[in-house]
């Protein structure tokens, strides 16, 4: 049984930073493609950063030199670290994982099989 937790999300000025972390279980952990994806209200849902089994990571223009996506294969907790962070970065924030493990395949991924139930994020 695939779960996905969130955790992290908050209020923040513009400018300031926040922490995502997604705790994973129920799955192979290690051979997942995983990633964030976000969606605001009225908005069509985006995806963020994703990370493969190796490692290689791909974001979203628009987040690009702000957000760090990471993952911890030990402890199963995925990451993203968000700094200068906009208002328009406001949405609420899914952790998610797909079993494909081909790198490019994953790095191009625009939907996950599973998701987490979300973290708000707020930027004022």
């Amino acid at each position: 049984h695939v779960q996905l937790v969130e955790s992290g999300g908050g209020s923040v000025k513009a400018g300031g930073s926040l922490r995502l972390s997604c705790e994973a279980s129920g799955f192979k952990y290690t051979s997942y493609c995983l990633g964030w994806f976000r969606q605001a209200p009225g908005k069509e849902r985006e995806r963020v950063a994703v990370i493969a089994r190796d490692f290689a990571t791909n974001y979203a223009d628009s987040v690009k030199g702000r957000f760090t996506i990471s993952k911890d294969n030990v402890a199963n907790t995925l990451y993203l670290q968000m700094d200068s962070l906009k208002p328009e970065d406001t949405a609420m924030y899914y952790c998610a994982a797909d079993p494909v493990t081909v790198t490019d395949l994953c790095l191009r991924i625009l939907s996950f099989d599973y998701s987490g139930h979300g973290t708000q994020v707020t930027v004022s």
